[in-house]
């Protein structure tokens, strides 16, 4: 990499708790210098946000539009190279197709689109373009979700069975959209949200990473999803029964109704020889139970890790790393992945990260998650 390379970003301004976790994300490293945004819809807190943030004065937008045209118009050496997309999911499609229109690549956070139609759109735009997106599916960064890929794909588990994934959360218990909470407030909007509540903002986390560590494809589920508090618009819990490609079947848990609990996201999965279990709550550990010898506990930042879990790693054994190092995973793999893309240089294959396929995906999960919970069939087939 023989310099940083420039973003721009759209939303992220004062006051939004998403936009920042980015930034520290992008910084980690020092390979990315954010150099201009259109940070909120309101120009007056645009200007406001991009003066905190120390950016050139005349490179703070007051709309993404004005941002994709006037970094179009500068000499290629300065303009921004990828722009980075953290808006919430009604505010996603537009300047995403806009920025590639515009050639410009694109990091997003998940889900990619408030639609299928639109993720398929998406798509057919990255593949005419062969411009790169990145999707901000966290928990794919951490080192012993690395880990556990690589051993299932190495195929030291045997043939994979089964696969238990859930997500519980406890912070929508209450109506907290009918009281000025933000978040929940968009969150629970269809207009803004989509078509699901729960399974889009975190069940999609879920779906992503059973998929992610097995290697394996959802081809068809069962599917229930409630709406718990009073006087809410969309599903705030869920459960689903899975079926991957190789025969597999798996049970898949959201909630954001289960009082007390914090980001519980954990996954299991089980083959012939041995299963695997990751908390997102405790992430630098990776227990690993075998039919027939001891169990095994693998922590993060030690020599006996596989290479791309090394790679993804960043402190000595026992400091801990978190959301925001596997955040910043993502970025480094993406701008590493783009750096050799414009220098005309392979691309690392330890270079991992979501792409417009796994937004594809995503989509497909929620509209195939609420159309089986509206069924009365037992099994929905997956459609993409």
């Amino acid at each position: 990499m023989k310099e940083k390379l420039r973003a721009g970003m759209i939303g992220g301004g004062k006051g939004a708790f998403i936009g920042a976790v980015h930034r520290i994300a992008l910084n980690m490293d020092g390979l990315i210098e954010l150099c201009c945004g259109a940070l909120s819809q309101n120009p007056d807190k645009a200007k406001e946000s991009g003066r905190e943030l120390f950016l050139p004065e005349d490179r703070i937008y007051g709309s993404y539009q004005e941002m994709f045209k006037k970094e179009s118009e500068l000499p290629e050496d300065e303009r921004m190279q990828f722009v980075i997309i953290v808006t919430p999911n009604f505010a996603h499609f537009e300047p995403a197709m806009m920025a590639l229109e515009y050639g410009f690549n694109v990091m997003i956070d998940k889900p990619m689109t408030l639609t299928l139609e639109e993720a398929k759109l998406l798509k057919s735009k990255i593949d005419e373009t062969g411009l790169l997106l990145g999707l901000t599916h966290t928990y794919s960064g951490y080192p012993l979700v690395k880990e556990a890929k690589k051993m299932v794909a190495d195929g030291k588990l045997g043939n994979i069975r089964k696969i238990y994934v859930e997500y519980p959360q406890g912070w929508l218990s209450q109506l907290s959209e009918g009281d000025g909470n933000k978040q929940a407030a968009w969150r629970t909007d269809p207009t803004k949200s989509g078509k699901a509540g729960c399974m889009g903002d975190i069940g999609t986390h879920a779906a992503h990473l059973a998929e992610y560590i097995s290697g394996l494809k959802i081809t068809k589920m069962c599917a229930d999803l409630n709406i718990v508090v009073p006087g809410r618009m969309l599903d705030d819990d869920g459960s689903v029964l899975l079926k991957f490609d190789n025969g597999a079947s798996g049970v898949l848990i959201a909630s954001q109704i289960a009082a007390g609990e914090e980001n519980d996201l954990n996954i299991r999965i089980y083959g012939e020889k041995g299963g695997l279990k990751w908390s997102q709550q405790e992430p630098n550990t990776l227990i690993v139970k075998w039919l027939d010898a001891p169990v095994q506990i693998y922590r993060t930042g030690n020599g006996y890790l596989s290479e791309i879990a090394q790679f993804n790693t960043r402190t000595p054994g026992g400091h801990p790393e978190g959301y925001l190092e596997a955040f910043a995973n993502l970025y480094k793999n993406f701008v590493l992945t783009l750096s050799a893309k414009l220098n005309n240089e392979p691309v690392d294959p330890l270079l991992d990260f979501p792409t417009v396929e796994d937004g594809v995906r995503g989509m497909a999960f929620i509209d195939n998650v609420v159309a089986s919970s509206q069924s009365d069939q037992k099994w929905w087939d997956f459609v993409v």
